[in-house]
C-alpha cells in the first residue's frame, strides 16, 4: 500500500478574483513540483467525489446548506464575506474538496491505502457550522473524521492543524464532542481572533506570535501536543495541512521553513504508527506563496510516503 492522492479538474476552475491569494496557481505549483520530485508516480491517484449530504449533514446545519445553494452564481462572483467569493464552480469544487476527505477515510480504513493526501481547495477548517469564511465553505477535515467515528466505528480521533490561522470552524463544530481532540498551532493574536480555549482537556492550543522561528515552534508544538496525544491515544489522526506559517507566505508573520513541515509531518507520522496503524488522513488547507507551498507540500507528501 501507499499514500491516496485525492484531487480533482474542478479545483482549478473554482476562482475568487484575478487578486485573491487561494488562487488556482496554487494547486498548479504543487502538482507541477509533486511532478518534478517524481513524487505523483508513486503515490495511488484518485478523483475526489462529489460529497453526499448526509455527510455535510453531521457538521453543518441544513438551512446553511441551503443557504449556500441558493447563494451560486451561474455566472460572476457572489461574495459570502468580504474574502470569500463565490463562482459557478464553486459550489463543485467545495463539494468535492470535503468529498475527497471523506474518500480518503474510507480508502484508508478500508486497507487500500496506507494514508491520504487531499490536495483540494477551496480550503476548510474556518468553515463554522453555519457560516462560511476565511476562504472555506465546507469544513473538509471535519466533515471526513464525523464520517470516520459514524460510518466506521471510531471512539477516538485526533485532528492535528498546523496552519497559521486558527481552525475555529474545526473547534466549533467538536468542542463538546468527547471523541474529538484538536491541536492546533496558530498565529496570535492572528485572523480569525479566536478566543483561545485555556484549560479545555481536548483543544490543545499553541498560539504563536509573530516572528516565532521553527526551532520555537517545534518546541512549542513537541511540548503541547504529543503528550496530550499520548494520553488520548486516538485511532486514527487527521491533518489540517496549512503551510502559510512559511516565512515566504505574504499572509502571516511565522518563520517557518520547509524543514519545519518536514519535522511536524514526521513526527505526526511516528506517533500514528504507534497509536493507531498509521491511519493519517491530511487535507490542504493554505499555503499562499507559490513556491514555499509546493515545496512544503511536497515534504508533507515525501513524510507520508515513508509512512
Amino acid at each position: 500500500m501507499t499514500t491516496a492522492f485525492l484531487t480533482h479538474p474542478v479545483f482549478l476552475q473554482h476562482d475568487m478574483g484575478s487578486h485573491h491569494p487561494e488562487r488556482p496557481a496554487r494547486l498548479d505549483a504543487v502538482h507541477r513540483l509533486l511532478q518534478a520530485h517524481g513524487l505523483l508516480a508513486r503515490v495511488q491517484a484518485h478523483e475526489a467525489p462529489r460529497v453526499d449530504r448526509s455527510d455535510l449533514l453531521r457538521v453543518h446545519d441544513a438551512a446553511y446548506l441551503d443557504q449556500l445553494g441558493a447563494l451560486a452564481p451561474r455566472e460572476g462572483y457572489t461574495f459570502v464575506d468580504p474574502d470569500t467569493a463565490m463562482n459557478p464552480h464553486t459550489l463543485e469544487a467545495a463539494e468535492r474538496a470535503a468529498g475527497a476527505a471523506v474518500r480518503a477515510v474510507d480508502l484508508v480504513l478500508g486497507g487500500e491505502a496506507s494514508n491520504a493526501f487531499c490536495c483540494v481547495r477551496p480550503p476548510g477548517h474556518h468553515a463554522e457550522r453555519d457560516q462560511a469564511m476565511g476562504f472555506c465553505f465546507y469544513n473538509n477535515v471535519a466533515c471526513a473524521a464525523a464520517h470516520a467515528l459514524a460510518t466506521h466505528g471510531l471512539d477516538r480521533i485526533a485532528i492535528l492543524d498546523f496552519d497559521v490561522h486558527h481552525g475555529n470552524g474545526t473547534e466549533d463544530i467538536f468542542r463538546d464532542d468527547p471523541r474529538v481532540m484538536f491541536c492546533s498551532s496558530f498565529q496570535y493574536p492572528f485572523y480569525p481572533n479566536t478566543p483561545i480555549d485555556h484549560g479545555h482537556p481536548r483543544i490543545i492550543s499553541v498560539p504563536l506570535p509573530a516572528g516565532t522561528r521553527g526551532m520555537d515552534f517545534r518546541e512549542a508544538v513537541g511540548a503541547a501536543w504529543f503528550p496530550a496525544l499520548e494520553r488520548f491515544a486516538p485511532q486514527m489522526v487527521f491533518i489540517s495541512a496549512g503551510f502559510d506559517a512559511h516565512h515566504l507566505d505574504p499572509m502571516a508573520d511565522l518563520m517557518l521553513n520547509e524543514r519545519d513541515y518536514a519535522w511536524i509531518s514526521e513526527e505526526i507520522v511516528r506517533f500514528a504508527a504507534r497509536h493507531c496503524s498509521a491511519r493519517i488522513v491530511s487535507s490542504l488547507e493554505g499555503g499562499y506563496h507559490l513556491t514555499a507551498l509546493a515545496e512544503s507540500v511536497a515534504v508533507h507528501v515525501s513524510a507520508l510516503l515513508r509512512g
